[in-house]
């Protein structure tokens, strides 16, 4: 079963409502002067990265992919719009035949991006793109700092496997769209069902403290927890005395024990007292997973302890400190008519404070050094340049209205840890910096 048959994981007709009020009425609007079927050119893109990042990355695509494929104004949503007076009946009677007939580009999903690049690229009529924008967003700018907590997480681990536990820090549907992202970033698992089932991510959990509060020994609660998981199970061993909880679950399961959690305390010192004692207990294949607040730092400072696995919640799903990626989506380029044969006229915001941005329809490439290093990148409008053809970021993801570029989540993934390596080494210090990779702008013609 794909993600399509699974259909959306929330509770409502379509994503149609998604929406800010204003997009319906700048529609509304754009019909009356006769300019909702000008043929629009919008982009995402964000002005720059989180204070100290080195990079973005790419995530949600797959999402955006669905949301547009369900974006319907059905009976429901027109009788909401028409209550409530939102638009006139001939703008609902225009919303009632919606279907999304563009195109829609954008960087592969699991690609790392940088100030200037344009993440996705959506182009039809005004009145069909202006529609998306803030379904679009929401996810892209949600799922896209998820994602780079979870790459900068995974790359201060290492070969050490991290585990998505974030659902209870979120909203139970962001929980889902967290969890995946965190497995687009390098995340092996998840501790929550509603991903496991919608986007096949392996699941993993055993128990809390709450299970060794419930039975009148630590002894008691390990023994039932192994009698029905088996020798292999996890067992949570600081809900009283780590010392005492760590021979007590050795001599439960035996040193086929498969591991111990540890989720308060100072990490480093607890880890390496444990994985002493349990070396001392004969169980020395039982592996330590360790829990508790960590951030990319923490899992860092743990490089160099006996530490086999990290759980990670809160910061995950917050972004580790920075909750959005800050994408906007602007309009970059307009025919002046409805005819389909118009030439487009790049259009840009020139207001001060920061805000500006660059008119045209943009193409991007990474240029490489000569050792197979991304150095460059390279954002331009007019034709590409020879040297950067086969370096283009771009990839069709919707062509006249019909999913073209849905992926499973395992490539994109895996692309994900390839771009990574593929850029220069400091891309993973966790020190502040700039973007490791600087944005050059080329244009030429028009912006066609």
């Amino acid at each position: 079963m794909g993600v399509a048959d699974l259909g959306l994981p929330v509770d409502v007709p379509s994503t149609a409502l998604f929406t800010d009020h204003y997009e319906l009425t700048m529609l509304q609007a754009a019909l009356k002067a006769g300019t909702a079927g000008r043929h629009s050119v919008f982009e995402v893109f964000t002005r720059r990265l989180p204070h100290g990042r080195r990079y973005g990355v790419v995530a949600g695509t797959g999402r955006v992919l669905d949301a547009v494929e369900n974006f319907r104004f059905d009976a429901d949503v027109l009788g909401f719009l028409r209550e409530r007076r939102i638009v006139d009946e001939a703008t609902l009677q225009w919303l009632a035949g919606y279907r999304f007939s563009g195109d829609i580009w954008g960087y592969p999903e699991g690609e790392v991006y940088f100030p200037g690049s344009p993440v996705m690229r959506v182009e039809g009529s005004f009145g069909e793109c202006v529609l998306l924008e803030t379904v679009i967003l929401s996810i892209l700018n949600h799922d896209s700092a998820i994602a780079a907590a979870a790459s900068r997480m995974s790359s201060a681990a290492g070969d050490r496997p991290l585990i998505e536990m974030g659902a209870r820090r979120t909203h139970e549907l962001a929980a889902v769209a967290a969890s995946r992202a965190a497995y687009v970033g390098g995340f092996a698992t998840t501790s929550d069902l509603a991903a496991g089932f919608r986007y096949n991510i392996p699941t993993v959990g055993t128990s809390a403290h709450a299970f060794t509060l419930l039975h009148d020994r630590e002894r008691d609660a390990f023994q039932a927890q192994v009698d029905s998981l088996g020798r292999d199970t996890t067992l949570l061993v600081d809900t009283y005395d780590v010392t005492e909880a760590v021979r007590a679950a050795v001599e439960v399961a035996g040193p086929e024990l498969g591991a111990v959690r540890i989720d308060s305390g100072d990490l480093l010192l607890v880890a390496h007292r444990v994985r002493q004692q349990l070396d001392e207990l004969g169980a020395r294949d039982t592996k330590i997973v360790v829990t508790s607040d960590l951030d990319e730092y923490a899992i860092a400072s743990l490089a160099a302890a006996p530490v086999d696995a990290y759980g990670v919640g809160t910061q995950l799903v917050t972004g580790s400190g920075h909750p959005t990626g800050s994408m906007v989506y602007k309009l970059v380029a307009r025919a002046d008519s409805a005819d389909p044969t118009a030439p487009l006229r790049p259009v840009a915001k020139k207001s001060s404070g920061g805000k500006t941005s660059i008119g045209g329809r943009k193409w991007a490439a990474r240029r490489l050094d000569a050792y197979g290093i991304a150095e460059t990148e390279v954002v331009g409008t007019g034709p590409v340049p020879a040297e950067l053809a086969d370096r283009q970021l771009l990839v069709e993801l919707v062509k006249g209205g019909e999913v073209v570029g849905r992926e499973p989540l395992d490539v994109v993934r895996d692309r994900h840890t390839a771009v990574r390596a593929g850029l220069p080494l400091s891309a993973t210090q966790l020190s502040r910096g700039e973007p490791v990779l600087p944005t050059e702008y080329v244009t030429a013609g028009s912006g066609n």
